[in-house]
This record gives C-alpha cells, structure tokens and sequence, in this order.
C-alpha cells in the first residue's frame, strides 16, 4: 500500500507540474467553447493564430489587478449624452424660495412630519419651532414606526441632534441658511458621510466606513440641513431587499417599496423625514416614489454631481430628491444641483421653476399607443389623468416613442460598468455573501458581467448615441412628454439618454396602493417639469396623502 501511495504521489506532482507549466497557455478548445458564449466562430487556422496573443491578454489583466484601484477613479472616457444642437441656459444661482412665516403649528404636533418644506421653513425661521425639537419629532418617528417599514439602515441620532443644535444656535445669532436652515433629511445609504457605515445595502459592507463626505451631502450641510439617517439601499442598488430584510410600503407593509431607493421613498411616505435623496440608474428613483405615493424627481444626468456615491454604472446613475410634493423636490434640487470639479460629468445649467407659467401654453406630448393599452387599474388613473390635464386647458399631442433599437443589448452597459467597479467584490469570492443569489440577483448579474466583450460593450453606447439622438430629435419639439411611468421600454429609454423625469401621484389602484404617471423632459428641463406637476398639484390631490395608521 505504501509502494502504491508514492506512486500515485509521483504520478500527482508530474501532472500538477504539467499543469502549472499549461496553466498560462490558452488551447484551442477553450477559445471554441468561449466562442460560444458570444456568437462568433472562427476557424481552427484562425484560432491558432491568436493564441499567443489571448495569452498576452490575460497576463495583462492579471497585471492590472496587481495594481489597486480606488473607488473614487473613474474610467477616462467621460460620458456626456448633451447633443451638439442643445445650447445651456445660464445658471443664475439659487432662487427666491417664499418661506410661508404664517404657517402654524397643529394641535397633534406629528402632523409637522408630513407639511410641506416651506412650512416647516417657516415655523424654524418665525421660532415658532426649534430645529432640534423638530429633529426630536422626527427622530421619535423613526424608532416609533420604523421597527415595521425597515427604511433606515443607520440612525444618525447623535449627528442630527449636534447639526439641529448648530441651526437653532445661527438662527439665535441672526444667521439664516434659507429654507432648509435646520430641515431633517434621510439619505440612500450609498452616499459617504464620514464616521458612519456606507453599507450599500449588502453583507460584504456592513461595516464599511468611508472617510469622504459625498458633495450632495456637503451642499445640504451648507444649506442648514439636518442628516436624520442613511436610509436603505437595496443590495448594491438592486431593488428594497437589504441585509436587514425588505423595506416596506407604508401603505401595504405586505408590500416591498421597490428600487433600490426604497427606503428614501418608504420613511419619505411614512413622515419620517421632511425629504430623502435617492439614486437611479434603472427605476429607482421613480419606481420607490410610486410604490409610495412620493413625488421624485430624477434630474438630467451631470445636473447633480455623483460624486461620493457608490458607483452602479458611470453613465447612467444620478442623484435627486423624493418629497411629498413638487414644490419640495424643486427646492432640494436647487440646493444640490451644479458643477462639482470632483465629477468630470457635472455641468452648470439654469434652473426657474415655478414662474407661474400657464399649463395651457405649454406644448405637452404623450405617448397615445401605451396610455391605451393598458387597461389595469393604473391605467384607468392614467387616463383619468389624461383628462384632467384636459380639464386644465392642455391640448395633449400624441408622439409615438422610437422603438427600432436594440433594447434587449443595453442592459451590457450597466452590468459591464458595475462588473468594473465590483471587480475585487467578485474576484475575491466575498460576491456570494451578498443576499439574493437566484438568477436575477445582483450577484449574478456581476458574475455574467465578466462574459460582457469590450467591443460589444462599444458597440451598445454606439446605439446609444443614435437612440440619444433620436429621442432628442422628439423630445426638443415639446416642453415635456408625459408616459406611463412603466410603458414599454421608457424607463431604460430615458435613463439611456439621460433625460430628466418626474414621478407624479395621481391616485391609488383597486389595493388602495399609489399609483403615478411619468412625466420626461428635455435636457435640464427640471423646470418644465416642476412647473407642470406643480400646476396639477394645485388642482388635484392626490400626492403628501397620509398612508394609514401614520398619525395617531
């Protein structure tokens, strides 16, 4: 037995030091079974010349992943979807905001958690109310209900309080921030503020604490905001499932609150902050916003800077607020927009909103075919809106949306830019502690992501920048299209482009649950946008509804 036991151990070491002297070498077969997985086919003539050269290829991945990468580096190629034909208006600065000083407090003082921004600005500036009983109101909402809605991943008490205090201390002095001086606010847990975790909603980073402060969160801080909480991510910003479990919706807790910016939409809905800062590069912005009944407002990309935040795709994620109304999200956005030398993509435009523009003289389009295919509830509120924007005086134009591109191909490009800036998460194994594994998770989607070729990772942003152009060419006759918030591909059209977009509320569904219509604008045209769903706000309410059981 022991003559048989050396041999076989001879027999092992001859063929693992075969194997370690192949191991570099790249055969035949396995470029033939990688054909495979990409649609291509050559011929064994034409696969033997390369062989040599795919092996110099993999020496030179393996060299690159010897030299660490930062987060904070992005790829040299600067995506910037703005058409040579599209002039920037001039960015004038921060606009007059009209702070309501006559605004009162309620009997039932929780009631403060769900009043408009300008409101709670007013009750601050008059000392009506003090920032740090306002933060405590809050605060006290938050260990109250959010035990059931799961939105916040860290609760940052001991800041909030120190910032509410410094507020109330300025204001004692006669120095006035404007009107988000001592406003508490929840923020998507994948922004960095320091001596707090930036989980992004997985396992792997649970404990990590970034020593970077995101700009958004600097120009809050500026501006007299009050930072509540890091409120959850869905996994690496893969819809409301987190470490912790499933956000909810406030108005169904049976009910996850969808996008990976659920629980800045649940805690925005539920009155645990006056507003949120949310994320998309897929949905997560609007899908959140109407699960809950929020209004957000996804701004054109580069119109707010990234910059701090984990990274989805470089080209596609933005950053924008949810809020109970219009009126709110126009003012968190005016705060946090413009130019940031920290991220290249960033570009200074103006911003006018709510200049009382007559809703009858704008031209207004909407896609006629997807408003009447849908005969759910939700499209029954959709066509309901549709004559209630009648009712308003607007002529609605009908366009059709340009279909003959290659959808099922662009989904590449954020799975490949994710795969890039998840590299050492995959690489490392530590992918399979994140908390979905089935076949549309995250973790697979980064698994898949190193099959992506580079050149048809190329040749997806070329039909990008023809379907940008396309969806430029009909958008720039209008001040705005509306859609139904998930008709056809408008979603991934929009976020493509990079074209802003706003969630409206406009009733519930035959479950009692919020439903919305989506309203697309032309390159920063926030203004349009805001002005509009102001317009129909002020004649229909259906958005800043109370979800039950929320007020006692």
């Amino acid at each position: 037995m022991k003559k048989h036991g050396w041999l076989l151990l001879i027999i092992g070491v001859i063929f693992g030091f075969t194997l370690a002297q192949t191991a570099g070498k790249i055969t035949r077969k396995q470029v033939i079974a990688a054909q495979n997985l990409i649609g291509i086919s050559f011929d064994h003539k034409a696969i033997d010349t390369m062989l040599e050269y795919l092996t110099s290829n993999r020496k030179g991945y393996e060299s690159m992943r010897n030299h660490f990468l930062d987060n904070s580096v992005s790829p040299a190629l600067i995506f910037d979807p703005i058409p040579t034909d599209y002039q920037l208006t001039k960015n004038e600065g921060l606009n007059t905001w009209k702070i309501n000083e006559s605004a009162t407090l309620p009997l039932d003082l929780d009631e403060l958690a769900f009043y408009p921004i300008l409101d709670l600005a007013g009750l601050i500036k008059t000392g009506k109310i003090s920032a740090e009983a306002l933060t405590r109101l809050y605060l006290n909402r938050i260990k109250k209900y959010d035990g059931k809605l799961l939105s916040f991943v860290t609760v940052t008490e001991e800041l909030a309080l120190k910032q509410a205090q410094k507020a109330d201390e300025e204001l004692a002095k006669g120095i006035y921030r404007g009107p988000l001086h001592g406003i508490p606010y929840g923020l998507k847990d994948l922004a960095a503020v320091p001596g707090y975790p930036t989980t992004w909603g997985a396992a792997p980073y649970k404990d990590q604490i970034l020593d970077q402060t995101a700009t958004v969160v600097r120009k809050l801080e500026e501006a007299g905001a009050v930072l509540l909480g890091k409120t959850v991510s869905g996994s690496l910003a893969r819809g409301g499932v987190w470490f912790g479990g499933k956000t909810k919706n406030p108005w169904d807790l049976e009910q996850g609150a969808t996008g990976s910016s659920a629980g800045s939409g649940a805690a925005t809905a539920a009155g645990l902050v006056a507003f949120s800062i949310g994320t998309e590069t897929l949905g997560s912005i609007v899908a959140p916003s109407t699960r809950t009944g929020s209004t957000g407002l996804r701004p054109t990309y580069g119109a707010v800077s990234k910059h701090g935040f984990m990274v989805l795709s470089w080209s596609m994620d933005k950053v924008g607020p949810i809020c109970r109304s219009a009126v709110d999200c126009a003012l968190v956005f005016d705060f946090i927009r413009g130019i940031d030398p920290l991220d290249r993509s960033t570009k200074e435009a103006g911003f006018r909103p709510l200049t009382d523009q007559d809703p009858s003289q704008m031209k207004i389009a909407y896609f006629k075919e997807l408003f009447e295919k849908d005969s759910t509830s939700t499209g029954q509120n959709n066509k309901r809106t549709l004559e209630e924007f009648a009712q308003m005086g607007i002529q609605l134009i009908p366009v059709t949306m340009p279909s003959n591109f290659p959808f099922e191909a662009f989904d590449i490009i954020l799975r490949a830019e994710s795969g890039a800036f998840f590299d050492e998460l995959l690489r490392s194994g530590r992918v399979d502690r994140l908390e979905e594994q089935h076949e549309g998770s995250r973790a697979n989607s980064l698994r898949q992501s190193r099959f992506i070729p580079a050149v048809e990772y190329l040749q997806a942003n070329r039909h990008r920048s023809l379907l940008i152009e396309a969806f430029h060419q009909l958008i720039k006759e209008y001040d705005l299209i509306l859609s139904p918030t998930y008709g056809s591909n408008q979603l991934l059209l929009t976020n493509l482009t990079g074209h802003p977009a706003l969630s409206l509320p406009n009733g519930f569904d035959d479950k009692g649950r919020p439903t919305s219509v989506t309203l697309v604008g032309n390159y920063y045209g926030e203004d349009q946008l805001i002005s509009l769903a102001h317009a129909y706000q002020k004649n229909y309410r259906y958005h800043g509804m109370i979800p039950k059981g929320l007020i006692e």
